[in-house]
């Protein structure tokens, strides 16, 4: 269960094994990308565990349970690396996408939930074989 929101949480560092692996997957630089444990703003958004803005991933609970979920990763991950950063995604146009179509059919949700179903087979061993060198 989460524990409550911090206003101001520092962003928490990713540990390298699983950066290196998120490296290999997007065939891009990740350590950009902000970490936010126990955010307020992630915990407004309801009964999601996550939600992301641009270079940033905010989390309800604790980054150790995020790190433990390729699903997760991935799908977090693939909103701010491939959506926000190349600026198809925008907060009106997933407010817009959201009000016609909801959250489980709108094309952002749907394109993340694809890219982390084609690439979770791939993540998992990766997690476990750099996990297992450090």
């Amino acid at each position: 269960m989460c524990r409550r929101p911090v206003m101001f949480q520092p962003p928490c560092i990713p540990p390298d094994h699983i950066l290196t692996a998120l490296r290999e997957i997007f065939g891009e630089r990740v350590e950009h990308v902000r970490i936010v444990e126990r955010s307020w703003f992630a915990w407004l958004h309801g009964r999601a565990c996550a939600t992301t803005r641009r270079n940033t991933i905010l989390l309800t609970g604790h980054a150790a349970a995020f790190w433990r979920d390729p699903d997760l990763i991935l799908h977090e991950y693939f909103h701010v690396l491939r959506q926000w950063q190349t600026g198809r995604l925008t907060l009106w146009r997933y407010v817009a996408e959201w009000l016609r179509r909801g959250y489980r059919h709108n094309r952002f949700e749907i394109e993340a939930r694809q890219f982390a179903a084609a690439h979770r087979e791939r993540l998992g061993p990766l997690l476990d074989e750099k996990q297992r060198k450090h």
